[in-house]
């Protein structure tokens, strides 16, 4: 079994795409980003549904509890940098262990970034990163059949679909059908990056 100590923190590059921790330092970058991606992003972005525990109040306050709970082998917050400038975000959430040995992964990116398959290489290295030192089993992405951006980063990675969530996520404001792909380290032998770049060399 992999010790947890070697699963976080991490850091994993693929040619000019590098995911790191989420820093303190990346506060005015995120920021920037947001701002910029704000009617972009909004439509696929996470909220709290009534009732539930309010957000972090400042992305200081969000870098805390997400290192508290990566410490505690729950989360890996990565960011994502493109030739070292910050471009997005992908973090494993919902990492359960004992028999599942299972986690999901969400992910976000600057609009500036798109079409240059910076996710799927991003989301590649995260996937070999779960499935080597965090010692993962199964990743599962879930997907609003509206975000065709998100759409084609599975694709280019060939995960299989394999359910309909109805109202499965509160995603701008309601809560949303997600389409649910998932891979188990048994179909990626060769890592999850590998395969990608097969596909990409034979496009």
């Amino acid at each position: 079994m992999t010790s947890r100590s070697s699963a976080w923190p991490a850091w994993l590059t693929a040619g000019e795409v590098t995911v790191r921790p989420l820093a303190y330092s990346d506060a005015h970058a995120w920021r920037e980003a947001r701002r910029r991606n704000a009617a972009w992003l909004r439509p696929w972005d996470a909220t709290v549904p009534p009732g539930a525990d309010a957000r972090p109040s400042s992305f200081r306050a969000l870098v805390w509890r997400l290192h508290r709970q990566a410490r505690a082998g729950a989360t890996y917050p990565f960011a994502i940098d493109v030739d070292g400038r910050f471009a997005g975000q992908v973090t494993v959430n919902n990492v359960v262990r004992g028999s599942a040995q299972f986690a999901s992964i969400g992910y976000w990116l600057d609009r500036q970034y798109a079409g240059r398959s910076v996710m799927p290489r991003a989301v590649a290295l995260v996937v070999d990163h779960c499935f080597g030192p965090a010692g993962l089993h199964r990743i599962e992405i879930a997907i609003r059949p509206e975000n065709s951006n998100s759409l084609r980063v599975v694709e280019k990675l060939g995960l299989r679909e394999v359910g309909y969530a109805p109202k499965y996520l509160h995603i701008d404001g309601d809560w949303r059908d997600h389409r649910l792909y998932a891979v188990t380290v048994e179909e990626v032998p060769e890592g999850m990056l590998a395969r990608l770049e097969h596909h990409q060399s034979h496009e």
